[in-house]
């Protein structure tokens, strides 16, 4: 598995080619065995292909306007909608889409007491593990992958529209990729870990 994490990219441009339903159960076989706070699994996942993912995307849109014109769920992020909208038309190549939602999660606008808040953080490291498990199971079969946090942008719109108990937590492009990317920079480890004796 080492090779998969070192060769991992977040792909942004796929080819035409559709990923057989054996390959993205294989990976979403992967995301299941993650590890998870006091085993909950507090993960779901949906999958959009095809008209429901065009139907996804109109409604992402609807919620990225609303964000530039309305009541903006996030009005200090607004100079990041121009990279949301880029987001789009990623998810647009892409053959498939996945959702990820926290099941056991609540609404982001919710008061939570401080058990609650801990319990909360605790599935989504769960659910983050997942996430990984999967990117590096699509990697080792060659398919790309984005890990999407842009649709915050559209938080409210994409959660009524997937009907869906939980939290909505991220969603993943998966793909052929149609670019290799180099490695981006990352923080040397000396200036990050701290080793204490």
């Amino acid at each position: 598995m080492i090779p998969a994490i070192y060769d991992r990219r977040s792909i942004r441009k796929f080819l035409e080619k559709t990923i057989s339903k054996e390959d993205m159960t294989d990976i979403l076989q992967s995301g299941l065995k993650a590890p998870s706070s006091k085993n909950r699994q507090p993960w779901k996942y949906i999958v959009m292909q095809g008209k429901a993912k065009e139907e996804m995307l109109n409604i992402f849109r609807q919620g990225i306007q609303r964000e530039e014109h309305e009541d903006a769920l996030l009005p200090q992020s607004r100079q990041h909608i121009a990279a949301a909208k880029h987001t789009v038309h990623i998810m647009e190549e892409a053959p498939v889409i996945l959702f990820v939602v926290n099941s056991l999660g609540k609404s982001i606008l919710e008061d939570l007491t401080p058990e609650e808040h801990i319990s909360e953080i605790c599935n989504i490291q769960s659910v983050s593990a997942s996430i990984q498990n999967m990117l590096l199971a699509a990697t080792e079969k060659g398919i790309g992958s984005l890990w999407i946090c842009d649709i915050f942008f559209a938080y409210a719109e994409l959660s009524q529209w997937l009907d869906s108990d939980g939290q909505l937590i991220a969603a993943i492009a998966f793909g052929y990729p149609d670019e290799f990317p180099e490695e981006r920079p990352r923080k040397r480890i000396d200036d990050i870990v701290e080793w204490r004796c």
